[in-house]
């Protein structure tokens, strides 16, 4: 099949797919590259940034900019604090952002960028180290630097080699690099993770708890020993969640009693609505603690095939219940 436009090259389907696998295949080769030449440098910029007593303040122009702000965005997700200064802005004002307890990654393929270069002086006086990322080994960005990274290959993807398409995928890998290594340094956890990103699906399993989903006071369903199966069986219908707990006088859950019983009994033909819910009520129901991670609950619901829990506080006494629309509606599923 061919593609053809006005002002547009005639190009077979196949040779499209084949150059950008041809591109794919060239920067995944040059991360290869770039990580066979890893060594000290890299070791001595992984403890300046897990030393840093402020933040990592990343800045650049153009295409390094556009990586720049990803890498800090990366650092910032993964617990080290980090933003990113735009190199032209930052003689106009943004300089103010930086301390001498701060680390600054500049980033710039020639090393030679004027935006940068200009400021040097600058966050020099401030006393921030300076990390800098760049494809030459011979720059002024590099020779100024505390510690350089050489984010060097060999030629870019793009068939003008003009385009920057592989120094900045180098660039960004090694960014990745550096801001992974440091969360290992930093014992950083999924849960800590979960912090940052309250907002995510990862956040709400990790964040939310029994206590934050489960409903408390009248909304619990909930009758005392002495009640009949009648007396439940309304609690059941009036509290709408599928089930009723049923607990002693110092209100510890001694059993529950669902829609699933209720049918069982009809099918056996037990229909003394008077009897005591406790003859006909499931023993040792299934409890969580309040401060149980909300996302618990949905494995033990497929293990042990029910819909809802009882939740209890430190003493074991009923504190709260949920089922799976309390779960669904608080996106934990």
């Amino acid at each position: 099949m061919s593609i053809a436009k006005s002002g547009v090259k005639l190009v077979e389907s196949s040779d499209i797919v084949e150059k950008a696998r041809n591109v794919l295949l060239h920067e995944a080769d040059e991360i290869r590259q770039l990580a066979g030449r890893l060594g000290a440098a890299f070791e001595a910029a992984v403890h300046m940034i897990v030393d840093c007593r402020g933040r990592v303040v990343v800045t650049g122009v153009g295409k390094s900019g556009h990586i720049g702000g990803k890498i800090a965005a990366t650092f910032a997700s993964t617990g080290t604090p980090a933003f990113f200064m735009h190199a032209a802005e930052a003689s106009h004002g943004d300089l103010g952002m930086i301390t001498a307890d701060d680390v600054v990654i500049a980033l710039s393929n020639s090393g030679e960028s004027d935006e940068i270069i200009n400021i040097l002086p600058a966050i020099r006086r401030l006393g921030a180290p300076i990390l800098s990322i760049t494809g030459s080994t011979d720059s002024t960005l590099s020779r100024e630097s505390q510690v350089h990274l050489s984010a060097a290959v060999s030629h870019e993807a793009c068939p003008l080699g003009l385009a920057p398409t592989a120094s900045t995928t180098a660039a960004l890998a090694l960014g990745d690099a550096l801001a992974l290594c440091v969360l290992e340094l930093r014992e950083f956890t999924a849960e800590d993770f979960a912090h940052s990103h309250p907002g995510g699906s990862l956040g709400r399993r990790l964040l939310v708890r029994v206590k934050d989903v489960m409903r408390t006071g009248d909304a619990i369903p909930s009758v005392k020993e002495n009640a009949t199966v009648q007396q439940a069986i309304q609690e059941i219908s009036s509290k709408g969640m599928g089930f009723t707990a049923i607990v002693d006088a110092e209100q510890h859950p001694v059993g529950v009693f669902t829609d699933g019983d209720i049918r069982r009994l009809f099918v056996q033909g037990l229909t003394d609505h008077q009897a005591p819910v406790t003859s006909v009520m499931s023993h040792q129901p299934k409890l969580l603690g309040t401060q149980q991670m909300a996302v618990e609950a949905v494995s033990l619901m497929e293990q042990h095939r029910i819909n809802g829990f009882l939740a209890v506080n430190e003493q074991q006494q009923l504190a709260g219940a949920f089922n799976m629309h309390d779960l669904l509606k608080a996106k934990v599923v």
